[in-house]
């Protein structure tokens, strides 16, 4: 069992101002993939609650929680989410990054999902992610999915390459863009493209 305590700020200031999700809203509406103004995200369900939606491609798991209501995590949403995105090599769980969640929340909003993500790889033991390493070039020694902060994913139904220039221009953290393999790495480390 994993003990939570109460989430830590992250370092750095992930809010985005209206001018930035304006901006970010303007791209998405660009390729018809804005299902409402981006304008009433803000207002509106932002400050509210905020849920997301996770099929698990290794494990055949499924969830859908809210794990933000009013400003606050929800610590046995943060639990069920651990769990989904553990290793599942290991079947080892690590408290996943609440800033990784709202980035993921909020590419669901511009980008407007009718899907769950798709889930390749969420935490990563150390063990793991050195055989990972060992058989596949790529890997990062240091990898951000060893923090909890990290997440390769798939978008069904959305153009991949789309997702990746949404990302980048959030500049949330790391943004690795896998075409060949249809998947995305979001991360909530430096700021940073591959």
């Amino acid at each position: 069992m994993t003990s939570f305590g109460q989430p830590t700020p992250p370092p750095a200031d992930h809010s985005i101002s209206r001018r930035r999700l304006l901006s970010v809203g303007a791209m998405a509406a660009a390729v018809s993939c804005v299902p409402y103004p981006a304008l009433a995200l803000e207002r509106t369900t932002q400050r509210f609650e905020r849920s997301l939606d996770f099929y698990n491609m290794n494990t055949g798991e499924s969830l859908r929680t809210v794990y933000w209501i009013k400003g606050k995590y929800l610590p046995l949403s943060l639990r069920d989410i651990n769990y989904v995105l553990r290793d599942h090599h290991s079947d080892q769980v690590k408290p996943i990054d609440p800033p990784l969640l709202d980035l993921l929340y909020t590419i669901d909003k511009i980008v407007g999902l009718r899907d769950s993500f798709h889930v390749l790889s969420g935490y990563r033991s150390p063990s793991t992610n050195a055989w990972l390493r060992a058989s596949h070039s790529g890997v990062a020694e240091h990898s951000m999915h060893l923090e909890g902060k990290a997440i390769d994913v798939r978008f069904f139904g959305r153009d991949l390459s789309m997702v990746r220039r949404l990302a980048t221009d959030l500049q949330w953290g790391g943004v690795g863009y896998y075409p060949g393999s249809s998947f995305v790495h979001l991360d909530t480390g430096p700021v940073r493209t591959w």
